[in-house]
């Protein structure tokens, strides 16, 4: 602009200043005008958020109040949850209490009741029945079988259970019908995961019976593969029948029993008993001696024949009778023994008894005195002629020598045998072979005229129960051997205890309700009072 001033006159520069402050004053007033309208709208902006932080703090107050009396009012609620609680806790531990209480008296009078029971069997002569379901096992599936896979899936479903202690629950299931649930009641039932220690707990009181003159038997009754032989003598490796003494808790009734006798006797006077035992089996209904040796001492089963004595009473002659004077010599008897029972695999059991073992322990009380009961020896004279003569007997056993033998000929013993008394208790242990399912268990030839004798023989003792039940005149005990050598224990002269092993799985249904079938008809037999072999009353001489 000062460059376009030269060559002009003063007029024309005053002119153009005059022009550009005209023009600059315009632009200060637009700028003026712009910014006041700015400060303008500022302060309505300014008013505005004023109004809206008021109403902004009047809502907060108004927040902050309801929060303040919901955490109130949550606070409260805790308290009186709190409270609630407490008396919650209060009345809880209060019924826990009485709970506790009530279950002890529960207990209580069920021992009572149990007591009273056993007390009922003894003066009926009842037979007690145990149940023990054994737990599932992988040969428990189809396999073998032509089925459906739907009835492959059915054979491993469990269909007995142990509701309680004493009632096994059968659930009956048919494709197309409704399931059913029937109920057994016993006088004690055993779960698949009780264990050998448990089933033997409720045995062991039978045993104190033998040394105060009672005969007991002990009877596993099932079929095929329900766990029997387990139950009896426990576990046995394949091809070696030999007791586990590492695996104590595994141990059947057979070595327990035994144990415990012994240990019975230990606490008696020393020479005042001594132990036989017999190991026979009935096979194919015809009894073999399993502890009788030939001329070599090589033991083989020897054939014999049960007869009936003047008394009534069921005999074997020339059963071999072992002395043993300890568990350990009677396991090993039984162990050779069972190397000559006669086993068969099928498809339900690999390695199954077909043949019924019965083992026998005769315990024979020695008692010494003048006519039994008026006048008796003093008690060290006593105890002297006990010792020498309880030493003979057990030898003349062994030996099987007359009584001509120096020590019986010595006036002590002659004096000995004049005064002595001998009573005889016996304790049969039985492991009946499993009923069987021809269809199920697939035998053929010689193992399918095994099955025929073994049926045939259960159905004979379940015909002789029926019998005894039922009070009839007759009773059928010569239709198997196997009743015949178990007359006396059946009919009445043992307490008799049968222990009923079944498998819980859906295939054996039928074997099952078999089983639990004898097992019901057993308890209704009532035999009358079992009878107590009775002792001379000790009484010491003036």
């Amino acid at each position: 602009m000062y460059q376009g001033l030269a060559g002009r006159s003063t007029k024309e520069v005053l002119q153009l200043y005059a022009a550009h402050g005209q023009q600059m004053k315009l632009q200060r007033s637009s700028i003026v005008t712009q910014l006041h309208e700015a400060i303008k709208r500022l302060k309505q902006d300014l008013k505005s958020l004023r109004s809206f932080a008021l109403e902004l703090a009047k809502d907060f107050q108004r927040q902050s109040k309801t929060c303040l009396y919901q955490v109130l009012a949550a606070v409260q609620g805790i308290q009186l949850q709190n409270e609630a609680m407490q008396m919650f806790q209060i009345k809880a531990f209060d019924l826990e209490q009485s709970l506790q209480e009530v279950t002890e008296r529960y207990e209580k009078e069920k021992q009572k009741r149990k007591a009273l029971h056993n007390s009922l069997i003894e003066l009926r002569g009842n037979i007690r029945v145990h149940c023990r379901i054994r737990p599932l096992l992988p040969f428990d599936d189809a396999a073998g079988h032509s089925v459906s896979r739907d009835r492959q899936r059915n054979f491993s479903e469990k269909a007995a259970f142990a509701a309680d202690d004493e009632t096994v629950l059968v659930k009956c299931s048919r494709p197309g019908h409704a399931s059913v649930n029937k109920t057994f009641q016993f006088e004690r039932v055993y779960n698949d995961l009780e264990s050998q220690d448990a089933v033997f707990a409720d045995v062991a009181p039978l045993l104190t019976s033998l040394l105060d003159g009672y005969n007991v038997c002990i009877m596993a009754y099932g079929q095929t593969g329900s766990g029997k032989t387990y139950t009896m003598l426990g576990p046995q490796l394949e091809g070696n029948l030999t007791f586990s003494v590492e695996e104590e808790s595994e141990l059947g009734i057979i070595p327990r029993a035994t144990q415990e006798v012994f240990r019975l006797i230990s606490e008696k006077p020393p020479g005042s008993y001594w132990v036989e035992v017999s190991v026979v089996e009935v096979y194919n209904n015809e009894i073999f001696d399993l502890l009788a040796k030939d001329s070599y001492g090589k033991m083989l089963g020897i054939k014999r024949d049960v007869v009936t004595t003047r008394e009534g009473k069921s005999d074997v002659p020339l059963l071999t009778h072992e002395t043993v004077e300890n568990a350990s010599e009677f396991l090993h008897l039984v162990n050779k023994g069972l190397q000559l029972r006669v086993t068969h695999p099928t498809l339900v059991h690999a390695h199954s008894s077909r043949s019924h073992l019965v083992v026998t322990l005769t315990i024979t009380t020695v008692v010494f005195g003048d006519n039994f009961g008026t006048s008796w020896e003093d008690e060290q004279t006593s105890q002297k002629l006990s010792k020498e003569a309880s030493c003979s007997f057990p030898q003349k056993m062994r030996d099987n020598k007359s009584t001509s033998s120096s020590r019986a000929s010595s006036p002590v013993q002659l004096e000995a045998t004049e005064k002595m008394k001998q009573v005889k208790t016996r304790l049969q242990l039985v492991d009946l072979a499993g009923s069987e399912c021809v269809g199920m268990s697939g035998v053929t030839g010689a193992a399918l005229r095994e099955t025929s004798f073994i049926n045939r023989s259960l159905s004979a003792l379940a015909d002789v129960l029926g019998a005894i039940a039922e009070q009839r005149a007759h009773v059928p005990y010569r239709n198997s051997k196997l009743t015949r050598l178990l007359q006396d224990s059946v009919g009445g002269d043992a307490k008799l205890l049968v222990m009923l092993c079944i498998s819980p799985g859906q295939k054996y249904l039928t074997e099952s309700m078999q089983s639990l079938g004898f097992g019901t008809r057993a308890r209704q037999v009532q035999r009358g009072q079992v009878k107590k072999k009775t002792f001379p009353v000790v009484s010491k001489g003036k």
